[in-house]
């Protein structure tokens, strides 16, 4: 028997459960295609391209080379392939975007009618979204009943270990070419973006190993600090499925249980609470889950926002957040909720923009986390932020990087300002900017925003909002 195993967000091997359902009817024929029928929303940004693109090396390379990787229409793509190799079965593990649930429930219903037994499986998730439901089966829209129903009702099992010697996979009429998929940009911009990276399955073990050796024991209250080493950085490796969720809880179950581990497992349950959101309410990267703020004043203002996108705010904090995004693919999460507040409260600029910049630039970029995380920034989503918590980016500074270090690293040009100006340098009298090498303006922007004014003027916004919509 041949089975066609269709990856998508499964790039592993092991606990990998569509693959091994493969391997357990004989013959593997391991395909990739690049759907050219996504949607913009689902496109993958050029961040994620460029680890796309190593990804599937990594992957064809565990596989010797016998991944068959094409680009074009999926539901065009597939019964051609299954007639050319005789194959008599497909699996896949489930995706839980809008558009691939159409997709492949079109794609399940026309393969089983050409005789093909087709078989989905959970390969991304510790819940499927129609089982993480209320007792009425009514969807969750607050995080904290969300995680207990989660924590009370555990969906663990032991991670299925593939024995690659079972791996019989059917010859390719042609070679694996990852390069057919023109996945890297035109810039050698990803070659210095990917350096602190280690793309594939490989590399999803050996952060995970990393994580629990020096990272877990500090979570918990180290996670807020973005010099320090206590987050885990696995999300890149959990949105390809280069490490499955059941994977890293089997794993935690070697770990002490404190509030550390709780806390990360914690953040695990968010990523499901944001495939939650998206699979029950599937416009939540176009519209607001709250109606009211479909009446919010908006302000479009493309210097301000080139400003923010490219870290030349003026306010350091959320500068360095801007630039480690654009330098390295990534952005520590409390400085994502700075630059988040920055952007739709100082700037009163539609979340839109956020998320569209994020998803471009972020190789974890991730539809549903991606949506859901904007929704709750700029407290239009579930269980949002109440849109009078904005983030002042001084005193956030001052308390998460006391040191500067983190902020300096990615601004050198501050780099021998004293830190009890490093996060208002404006504030800073002459003498010290002169003896720093800084002239505002010149070599480091002044603020373009009031952080008290701009405070104001957000606040006022939120309250025409709720005016407009009462009307």
């Amino acid at each position: 028997m041949r089975t066609l195993h269709w990856f998508r967000n499964d790039l592993r091997l092991q606990d990998n459960p569509g693959l091994a359902l493969a391997c357990e009817q004989g013959e593997v024929l391991p395909v990739f295609i690049f759907d050219t029928d996504e949607p913009a929303e689902s496109v993958p940004g050029a961040a994620s391209r460029a680890w796309l693109d190593r990804s599937l090396r990594a992957l064809s390379s565990s596989l010797g080379g016998g991944l068959l990787v094409l680009k074009g229409s999926a539901e065009g793509l597939l019964p051609d392939l299954c007639h050319r190799y005789s194959i008599d079965a497909v699996t896949w593990n489930r995706s839980y975007e809008p558009f691939a649930i159409a997709r492949d429930t079109r794609i399940k219903q026309s393969l089983k009618a050409d005789g093909l037994t087709v078989t989905s499986s959970n390969g991304a998730l510790l819940y499927e979204p129609w089982e993480s439901v209320k007792k009425d089966g009514t969807p969750y829209r607050v995080f904290t009943p969300f995680y207990k129903h989660c924590r009370a009702n555990l969906a663990t099992r032991a991670p299925i270990n593939l024995k690659t010697k079972r791996l019989r996979l059917v010859p390719l009429e042609g070679p694996s070419n990852v390069d057919a998929l023109h996945l890297t940009p035109s810039v050698p911009w990803d070659e210095t973006m990917l350096s602190d990276w280690a793309p594939g399955e490989a590399g999803a073990l050996a952060r995970l190993e990393a994580f629990l050796a020096s990272g877990i024991g500090s979570y918990r209250l180290g996670r807020d600090y973005p010099a320090q080493q206590s987050v885990s950085r696995l999300s890149p490796h959990l949105h390809f499925g280069e490490i499955s969720p059941h994977l890293i809880l089997a794993r935690l179950a070697d770990a002490p249980i404190d509030d550390n581990l709780e806390h990360f497992v914690k953040e695990l349950v968010w990523r499901e609470f944001a495939h939650h959101l998206l699979y029950h309410f599937p416009e939540l990267p176009s519209k607001n889950l709250q109606e009211k703020f479909d009446w919010f004043p908006w302000v479009e203002d493309p210097v301000r926002l080139k400003a923010w996108q490219s870290g030349q705010t003026g306010y350091p904090i959320v500068d360095a957040g801007m630039r480690e995004l654009w330098q390295t693919g990534s952005m520590h999460n409390r400085v994502r909720m700075i630059v988040a507040s920055f952007l739709v409260k100082n700037l009163t600029q539609h979340w839109h923009h956020g998320l569209q910049w994020f998803w471009d630039c972020l190789v974890d970029a991730d539809l549903a986390s991606n949506s859901a995380s904007w929704q709750w920034c700029a407290g239009s989503g579930a269980d949002a932020a109440p849109y009078f918590r904005i983030f002042n980016p001084i005193t956030q500074g001052q308390r998460f990087d006391p040191d500067g270090t983190y902020t300096k690293r990615f601004l050198p040009e501050l780099e021998a300002l004293p830190k009890q100006y490093l996060f208002d340098p404006w504030n800073a009298p002459h003498d010290v900017l002169s003896a720093s090498g800084i002239v505002l303006g010149k070599d480091y922007p002044a603020p373009i925003v009031d952080v008290k004014s701009s405070r104001e003027h957000a606040l006022q916004a939120f309250a025409e909002m709720k005016r407009r919509a009462m009307l």
